[in-house]
């Protein structure tokens, strides 16, 4: 029998998953995956993205909705210019309506963006006090931007995010806050390497591939980042 929940119900499940964090183990990347997941499903946006600071103090995608999100996103790293960039360097939201009229500098986040379809875009700060992580970007279809409540509950999805990550020991040591971002990163390149391996060998897309190695990982409750690396290293077939 299929259950039918509200929006409000998920909702708050996705802040008990978040908040849970904070008293037992977790897995990085299926958090912040689970994050952007639930920002399509309860929110006005087509795609999202989670961008986190790496030990070179530059940011790089950790969890994306889509390979459509995640070429945006790439391409605003590469050209060192966008609004999840400015979001970050200044720590406060940036709201574009209209990526047609974005910046002139953004010249190729704007291409990248239009290519895709985007019309609209929002980046929210993963920060906490005077420290911010990362940007959580959502990506709208039409023009216009995102109505305040969403932006407002997404923001408090990234701020408990964010809370959960940097937990007080971690505030305490820097390093191991530091290595604890880093190590989600290095793991978010183990999956890209396991969704090449997957796509490759049943000829599937990527987004197949991903749905594929994270239902693995959920039915057998292994950490999305040990069953890719295990795929990779050939210890592990799906």
């Amino acid at each position: 029998m299929t259950v039918n929940i509200t929006r409000d119900e998920e909702l708050f499940e996705i802040f008990v998953t978040l908040a849970d964090t904070l008293v037992d183990e977790y897995d990085v990347v299926e958090l912040l995956q689970s994050l952007v997941d639930s920002c399509v499903s309860l929110f006005d946006v087509a795609a999202a993205g989670l961008l986190l600071v790496d030990d070179s103090d530059a940011l790089d995608l950790v969890a994306s909705t889509s390979e459509e999100s995640r070429l945006v996103e790439l391409m605003q790293l590469s050209a060192e210019d966008g609004p999840c960039i400015e979001c970050f360097r200044t720590s406060t939201t940036v709201s574009i309506s209209d990526i047609r009229e974005s910046p002139a500098e953004w010249v190729r986040f704007r291409a990248a963006a239009e290519e895709q379809g985007f019309g609209s875009v929002t980046a929210l700060p993963m920060r906490l006090r005077s420290t911010t992580i990362g940007t959580l970007n959502l990506f709208r279809a039409p023009v216009g931007e995102l109505n305040a409540r969403d932006i407002r509950a997404a923001q408090a999805l990234a701020d408990v995010a964010t809370i959960g990550i940097l937990h007080e020991r971690t505030i305490r040591a820097g390093n191991e806050t530091r290595d604890q971002l880093q190590h989600a990163l290095n793991s978010r390149t183990t999956i890209e390497q396991a969704k090449g391996v997957i796509a490759f060998t049943h000829t599937v897309s990527m987004d197949e591939a991903f749905a594929r190695l994270r239902d693995y990982s959920r039915a057998n409750r292994i950490p999305l980042a040990t069953v890719a690396a295990q795929l990779v290293a050939r210890e592990l077939i799906i």
